[in-house]
């Protein structure tokens, strides 16, 4: 049996619940399970380390399931001349790309010119960006006339147009790609949990923090994970662990936030208001943002970079202003713009902005504009800031700073991740043959099977592989028992938010699928689903008032 049909790691809850429980230590515990805290369990058990990893709800719950759907080096990071932090995310994106080609792709950019000054300008910095991409380039930019941006994206709104630029980035699928790596982490020996809660930190007689006490959210039995190094990664929420940790050590929680959370918004509508398979970039928006038009699993989202929020909610809701100002700016550069009533879904995302943590009697340590890594008093390492780009090179860093706190021994093995193919992936040895028989996946169209990878041929043998719940969509039933056997879905939302997207792209039509859906999952589960949890958290989704 080859390696694209044989069966995957299953994830059945009690097993693996059972198998955490009773191992007696392990080297690192992780807590978060987004893109940072699963690429460092991937890193650290990669390296021959023995490694747990909890989430508190689900995989890429959070900030990592509500991106722009953007691999990329940060344009506007060139602009501010940081050349260092574009030099890594051009690298990273490269590595991305390569080890899981069925969720990231690369993907064409148009810069409408409006101003005669604006083609030659942004060409000449995109010019810069290709150089500083080097080999890892994904192709060249070019100075557009006005009639060829007309005839690469026919809705751009053409009066005043006078040219544009063209350049290259990717896009991916985000919270599969999360799912990939908890799957290849638990693959090389982690284990990798979601929905168990960490109630408290535990300390060693001397101050060390030595694990956490932890409850499950099905069954709310609680047990005790023992770690010689915890790592906190659970982005814009770490201060919240940062209290646990000091309250823990001296019964104190007063400590200096290192978050300064935003929201970014971001709405779906039709291919019809976006029919390119070129992504729109706006550099400066009326109030000096960015705009995106990018098509991505049949539809486009719609967004701009983020604005400050001063809370912390779970499931963060667009603001009505956001998504008035996206439509209305969207209209400054779309021949049919959409309106208010054509949006199929909308949602924000939080972002934790890194502030400096005051000198307290404890290490900081900054890395980047981007993420910084800080080490408390008890040893605990704490991550957060950076973008979904450069996650690889941020667990790097976080295991260095783990080694120079000397929770981690000094003497490991280098990084073994940079060219380490993620679950999906064609291996290296099945080489050419392999790729070209795997679904050919393009995110601008519905991937359907292709976002499965090497694993197709596999959900194409379960019962209902033949059995459409959503043919524009193309979700089958096969899918979803996939969703609960191998991929650690617990809930409706899991599978229509996370390992489908379809909460994302039409939220009514994810409302209306969730009763079947929680009926399959049922007769997975051995119990009960509810679908009424989900519907309402779809209809604030489809709410874009």
């Amino acid at each position: 049996m080859t390696l694209a049909t044989q069966a995957p790691l299953p994830t059945q809850r009690p097993q693996l619940l059972r198998r955490l429980a009773d191992t007696p230590a392990f080297d690192v515990l992780v807590i978060g399970g987004g893109a940072t805290g699963l690429g460092v369990a991937l890193d650290a058990v990669t390296r021959g380390l023995s490694v747990a990893l909890v989430e508190a709800h689900d995989f890429a719950k959070g900030t990592s399931s509500r991106a722009t759907k953007l691999v990329h080096g940060g344009v506007r990071y060139l602009a501010q001349g940081n050349v260092a932090l574009v030099r890594e995310a051009l690298h990273e994106r490269a590595a991305l790309l390569e080890n899981a080609p069925h969720l990231a792709q690369r993907l064409p950019f148009i810069m409408p010119s409006y101003k005669l000054w604006e083609t030659p300008f942004y060409g000449t910095g995109l010019r810069m960006y290709d150089a500083l991409a080097g080999r890892d380039g994904l192709g060249a930019t070019q100075c557009l006339s006005r009639e060829r941006v007309q005839a690469l994206a026919p809705n751009v709104l053409a009066q005043g147009l006078r040219g544009g630029v063209l350049y290259w980035d990717g896009q991916f699928d985000d919270a599969r790609l999360a799912l990939a790596l908890a799957r290849t982490a638990a693959l090389h020996g982690a284990q990798v949990l979601n929905y168990l809660r960490v109630e408290q930190l535990l300390h060693a007689s001397d101050g060390r923090v030595c694990g956490a006490e932890v409850v499950d959210q099905e069954t709310h039995a609680r047990f005790a994970i023992q770690a010689t190094c915890v790592i906190n990664a659970t982005g814009v929420w770490v201060d919240a662990l940062r209290q646990l940790d000091e309250a823990g050590r001296q019964g104190s929680a007063a400590v200096p936030p290192m978050v300064s959370p935003s929201q970014g918004t971001h709405i779906v509508v039709d291919r019809q208001f976006w029919p390119s398979e070129h992504a729109l970039l706006v550099p400066k928006t009326r109030d000096g943002r960015v705009l995106f038009a990018v098509p991505w699993l049949g539809s486009v989202i719609l967004g701009t970079t983020d604005r400050a929020r001063s809370d912390l909610p779970l499931e963060p809701r667009p603001q009505a202003e956001e998504i008035g100002f996206i439509l209305q700016e969207a209209a400054r550069y779309l021949a049919q713009p959409p309106k208010l009533e054509d949006v199929r879904s909308s949602w924000a995302g939080m972002r934790p902005l890194v502030r400096p943590v005051a000198a307290d009697g404890s290490s900081t340590k900054t890395l980047s504009r981007e993420h910084t890594i800080h080490t408390s008093a008890s040893g605990m390492v704490t991550v957060t800031g950076g973008k979904w780009t450069t996650y690889r090179a941020m667990a790097e860093d976080v295991i260095r700073h783990a080694q120079l706190a000397g929770v981690l021994p000094a003497k490991l093995p280098p990084s073994q991740t940079r060219h380490l193919p993620l679950v999906g992936s064609p291996q290296p040895r099945e080489g050419a043959m392999q790729a070209a028989a795997m679904p050919q996946s393009s995110l601008h169209s519905v991937p359907g099977l292709a976002v499965y990878g090497s694993e197709a041929d596999y959900v194409r043998t379960l019962q209902g592989s033949d059995v459409e719940l959503s043919p524009a969509h193309q979700l089958s039933e096969a899918m979803v028992r996939y969703a609960v056997r191998h991929e650690y879905a617990r809930s409706v939302e899991d599978v229509l938010a996370r390992r489908s997207r379809l909460l994302f792209l039409d939220a009514k039509a994810a409302a209306a699928l969730a009763p079947r859906v929680a009926q399959i999952m049922g007769e997975e589960l051995g119990h009960s689903v509810d679908a009424a949890v989900f519907q309402q958290l779809a209809q604030q989704y489809a709410d874009a008032g």
